[in-house]
């Protein structure tokens, strides 16, 4: 049996929300998806609010992933904490909120690890590192598909992740950056990959914010609270089709929606 996993990037303002809760459900349908996982650390610019994730998860995500943004809104703690489907970096601390990873229920009876990893280049180095954390983890077993969301800065970072697992888990995407690439492959050993989806939210826009704002930061002048930007909206996301006999990825193709 072939498996549709829709990987969303990053959703950015409540207008991100709104699109995604509009367009989301029919991009399912039309490509016959049965597993959806969505990175919503942005969904209140800076970190994400319940009532948002509520939102992504009614428009269809089985998954939510954060990033470094996963602490900004304190109000998501708790909910974090009740709620096994919203994941955060699972190299953080020992001592952090919440879960790095997850089985979850596929179709057929699959059971699908999603697991939530951030890079360290150019972010933090008190992170633990992403590729013995990874190692760890599939050590647990338990399993039939993995999949990854990797946060990262570094191009670089998420192309060596990618091969260090090939053969080992069977899909990894990159997040963070909000700008989509157009490298979807399938690594020799059947991981697919993407360096990274773009978001969901604002397109006319720097990243999703306000331009004004990020030339403001450009030119030196005293920092401001960051503001989802006005206007139109796009969708980062791509697609994987998965031979779950064979435990491979046979494609990747780009499903962004404008």
């Amino acid at each position: 049996m072939n498996i549709h996993v829709l990987a969303v990037g990053d959703v950015v303002g409540d207008a991100g929300v709104d699109f995604l809760t509009r367009h989301l459900p029919a991009l399912r349908r039309l490509h016959g998806v049965h597993f959806t996982v969505v990175c919503g650390e942005n969904a209140a610019c800076d970190g994400l609010l319940p009532a948002q994730a509520d939102a992504i998860f009614s428009a269809g995500a089985d998954v939510i992933t954060m990033g470094n943004h996963t602490w900004d809104k304190r109000q998501i703690v708790d909910y974090m904490e009740g709620n096994p489907y919203i994941i955060r970096p699972a190299n953080y601390t020992a001592r952090a909120p919440g879960r790095g990873w997850g089985v979850f229920d596929g179709p057929q009876g699959l059971r699908v690890r999603v697991v939530d990893l951030i890079g360290r280049a150019e972010m933090n180095s008190n992170f633990d590192n992403p590729f013995t954390r990874m190692d760890e983890i599939l050590k647990e077993g338990g399993a039939d598909l993995t999949l990854v969301d990797f946060h990262a800065e570094a191009t670089s970072e998420k192309g060596a992740m990618a091969w260090y697992l090939d053969g080992r888990v069977q899909a990894l995407w990159g997040t963070h950056t909000h700008v989509p690439t157009a490298d979807c492959q399938v690594l020799p050993q059947g991981l697919g990959f993407v360096t990274d989806l773009g978001m969901t939210g604002p397109s006319q826009s720097v990243i999703g914010v306000r331009p004004d704002q990020a030339v403001n930061r450009f030119l030196g002048g005293l920092p401001r609270r960051f503001q989802p930007a006005e206007g139109p909206c796009r969708m980062g996301a791509v697609l994987f089709e998965i031979d779950a006999a064979a435990k491979r990825c046979v494609a990747v193709q780009r499903v962004d929606i404008s």
